[in-house]
């Protein structure tokens, strides 16, 4: 199996070599310090199998170098390895179709974790970071925009827009497409829970927790795991109300 490590600094592609030495698993590892170098080893080596890459160095500007990788090489699946410790910069990777978010910050044991999942075609995201924006009020894409205040309301159109309740009766009518055990499945993805942690939750096979979640994509007209758990992340990766 081959997967190329692209960061400008040494340190931290040394520290990603040493824990993947731990895997049990026979890797071949490819380095690049710019993205001109990670694109010349993509073009080389068109069956690299993953891909970890910083979200700022020489060549490559975060997002927009996501949005230009993931255009010349949409076939490589990509973790993204990052200082950046927020929602956002997690949910915006997501909408770039990587399948995982390690923060720089983590210590080599999760770093492992996260490896062996995306290795096993699971996707990998960070729990602790996830779950902090509970506390907050994150801009999620499956929550409907507020409208601002007005003195007084204007006169009503010929065709109104839905108004907010509408909005969540609408959100709750497609909820209602899944099983108690799909709606379960997508409530921990969101909160960050790996197949297997889930699969430990509810005494279940990992297979079998793949089955609730293929069947909820499904339903939901998701096209893969990536969103999936963008959804998740959107639906309930902060805290419902009571």
């Amino acid at each position: 199996m081959k997967i190329l490590i692209a960061d400008d600094h040494w340190v931290v592609r040394q520290s990603l070599k040493q824990v993947m030495r731990r895997l049990r698993q026979k890797l071949e590892t490819f380095e690049a310090e710019t993205f001109d170098e990670a694109a010349a080893l993509l073009v080389e080596h068109p069956d690299i199998d993953l891909m970890l890459i910083d979200l700022v160095m020489p060549g490559f500007d975060a997002f927009d170098g996501l949005h230009k990788l993931r255009t010349n090489f949409p076939d490589v699946p990509v973790v993204v390895v990052s200082v950046h410790e927020d929602v956002d910069h997690v949910l915006r990777s997501l909408e770039h179709g990587v399948i995982g978010y390690v923060p720089k910050s983590a210590g080599g044991s999760e770093i492992e974790r996260a490896l062996e999942r995306v290795l096993a075609g699971e996707v990998s995201f960070p729990r602790r970071i996830i779950e902090r924006s509970a506390g907050g009020t994150p801009k999620l894409a499956a929550e409907p925009a507020a409208a601002p205040a007005t003195p007084a309301p204007p006169p009503a159109p010929a065709n109104p827009p839905a108004a907010p309740a509408q909005a969540a009766d609408e959100v709750r009518d497609e909820l209602d497409l899944l099983t108690p055990r799909e709606r379960d499945v997508l409530s921990l993805l969101g909160r960050g829970y790996s197949v297997k942690r889930i699969a430990e939750e509810f005494e279940l096979s990992s297979q079998t927790v793949r089955v609730h979640l293929g069947n909820a994509m499904r339903k939901l007209n998701i096209r893969d795991r990536s969103a999936a758990m963008h959804y998740a992340i959107g639906r309930f990766g902060t805290k419902e109300s009571a």
